[in-house]
């Protein structure tokens, strides 16, 4: 009798320690990741009418990088091919390169490129069963004598195959708050 109390007592351990590793596995976003144009909503008009838009995420336990790649589709009635100021008419990264987020938590602030300059801030968190994540970007400076400030936070999550990547976009900035759901398959 005292032996089969063991081996029950062992086993629930056993199944309790394997769940738990289990559960503190995190998602893994890593990959090569094309927009559905189709099922997403909302999106800004660069995506709209974009011939493809990309992200390529870099993942390991510490980082986590996104690389947008936008490939120009037709340009909006009025606009020249090129894209007009400020949309970028090829393919490649967008005028900041890859977004880079640390995965322990912390915030992160560093000098912010491109033409606007400024400061950026970034945060990632995890939810609590490691299966979503939540990224922070906020980026503020000045520009012509104007103060700006962008705040953009991404809700990641992968379908239980791992082949759909969506992200709950909500932006604050000068033109007020924009809301998107971008739908991505993997490549």
């Amino acid at each position: 009798m005292r032996r089969m109390v063991l081996i029950a007592g062992l086993m629930t351990a056993f199944v309790l320690v394997a769940l738990g590793a289990s559960a503190a596995a995190p998602a893994n976003f890593a990959g090569t990741w094309e927009l559905d144009q189709t099922k997403s909503q909302g999106l800004d008009q660069r995506m709209q009418n974009a011939k493809s838009v990309q992200w390529i995420i870099v993942q390991d336990d510490k980082k986590l990088s996104i690389d947008s790649k936008v490939i120009a589709g037709e340009p909006p009635p009025g606009e020249s091919p090129a894209g007009g100021p400020g949309r970028g008419g090829g393919g490649g990264r967008g005028p900041a390169g890859p977004r880079s987020f640390n995965l322990d938590g912390k915030e992160v602030s560093a000098e912010a490129g491109g033409q606007m300059g400024g400061t950026s801030a970034t945060k990632a968190t995890w939810s609590s069963d490691g299966q979503a994540l939540e990224l922070l970007s906020v980026r503020t400076g000045s520009r012509d004598g104007n103060e700006f400030k962008f705040t953009t936070t991404e809700k990641l999550g992968l379908s239980v195959d791992g082949k759909v990547l969506t992200v709950n976009r909500h932006s604050e900035g000068p033109r007020g708050p924009q809301d998107a759901t971008l739908v991505f398959n993997k490549k």
